[in-house]
């Protein structure tokens, strides 16, 4: 008779502002808690009451201490996290961000987001490159189960680490992120007029882009291609305003390119938005752009096609596995940018087009069905560790 095996997720890793690692948390604990897996969650203290409002079925357990700097994370990880495995007596511990405890007596398994760190390291600071690289090819070897968002990141680490997968050949499964339904929607005119307010935007068209703002991302260019695409349509009485929305990153280049925008190109540095508002940025947008250099998913793009977004974006990596026929796409230089960002604002039709079929395509991604794979990888890892004993 198959028992559902108790699993424990460690959500110290999560930062406070959600981003689109703390999304895919949060929004898998409470999908798994709804699917009737009821998991247990050690967290950060200040996230133990969202947990328990997401997941009210669940185990809810705050680390005795704040994690707040990773070296702090990682030694409370190699140390207390394996003590609490053995006293919860859990059969799974689930691991959401690359890292896990070098020695567990359950069964292990680990979220890889991506393998730019291989494939793109120049994107990324050295440490942190170096960081990842270790281990993901750490957890790997290790793991009972690595969960990989989608068939192109799990075809860069076949290729990349070839060597780590192939002690473990079926430990990759490949599970698609969802998107929150009831956070992420077409909005209506009044979340549209929050975020316009917020932003000091009048009644004009403005070109949305949402993430953080680091050198993945390709901001520079895109500020560049926006501004070029300005020039393209000057004299027009509907010219955009470009709203980069995220945190700041360590991409020195942005600051670079805002300084170089010519005096009469607007572009607004929102900073971090509130998810509740993002609805009514994303789909507030003539355009939402997200000219990646890669993703391991592309998170950002899922949420604004399912707030109704004409979307521009990329055939890097994961991108087109996520948009398929319902967004646009163009080349990661200024210029391919710009041509893309004038085509669409120079057709509305268009972008109603896209709009549809990217609602459409955005409901074949949920959580429910992330939560079901996982579980199913659970069982999996289970029982890899049995036939490993």
């Amino acid at each position: 008779m198959f028992t559902e095996p108790r699993v424990l997720i460690d959500a110290t890793a999560v930062p406070a502002d959600r981003g689109g690692v703390g999304r895919y948390v949060d929004c898998l604990v409470a999908a798994l808690d709804a699917d009737g897996a009821a998991p247990m969650v050690v967290c950060q203290p200040r996230d133990a009451q969202l947990y328990a409002t997401l997941a009210p079925h669940a185990d809810v357990l705050p680390a005795v201490e704040r994690l707040v700097a990773r070296t702090a994370r990682l030694t409370w990880e190699q140390t207390t996290l394996p003590w609490l495995v053995r006293r919860l007596r859990v059969d799974v511990l689930h691991c959401p961000h690359y890292t896990m405890p070098l020695t567990t007596p359950v069964a292990t398994v680990v979220t890889l987001h991506d393998a730019t760190f291989f494939t793109d390291p120049k994107v990324h600071s050295p440490v942190k490159a170096r960081f990842f690289r270790a281990w993901t090819r750490t957890s790997l070897r290790r793991a009972d189960v690595c969960v990989v968002p989608s068939a192109s990141t799990a075809r860069e680490l076949r290729r990349v680490a070839s060597a780590d997968v192939a002690r473990n050949v079926d430990s990759l499964h490949v599970v698609h992120h969802g998107v929150d339904a009831d956070r992420f929607h077409p909005p209506s005119p009044e979340e549209i007029t929050v975020v316009r307010h917020r932003l000091s935007l009048d009644a004009g068209p403005y070109v949305a882009f949402l993430g953080a703002l680091e050198p993945r991302k390709n901001v520079p260019a895109l500020i560049r291609g926006f501004a070029r695409a300005s020039q393209i349509r000057a004299g027009r009485p509907d010219l955009a305003a470009l709203v980069l929305a995220g945190q700041p990153g360590w991409d020195s280049q942005v600051e670079r390119e805002l300084q170089a925008v010519p005096h009469r190109v607007r572009v607004i540095r929102a900073g971090y938005l509130p998810l509740a508002e993002l609805s009514g940025f994303l789909g507030g947008a003539a355009v939402v752009t997200y000219p990646s250099l890669g993703e391991g998913f592309g998170l950002p793009v899922l949420e604004a096609m399912a707030a109704g977004a004409a979307v521009l974006t990329t055939r890097r990596l994961s991108l087109p596995e996520v948009g398929g026929d319902a967004v646009a796409y163009c080349g990661i230089d200024a210029n391919d940018i710009a041509a893309g960002i004038v085509e669409l604002l120079d057709d509305p039709a268009r972008r109603a087009e896209l709009s549809a079929a990217a609602q459409r395509r955005a409901k074949d991604f949920s959580w429910a069905a992330s939560a079901t794979l996982h579980r199913e990888g659970y069982s999996h890892a289970v029982a890899a560790r049995r036939r490993s004993r």
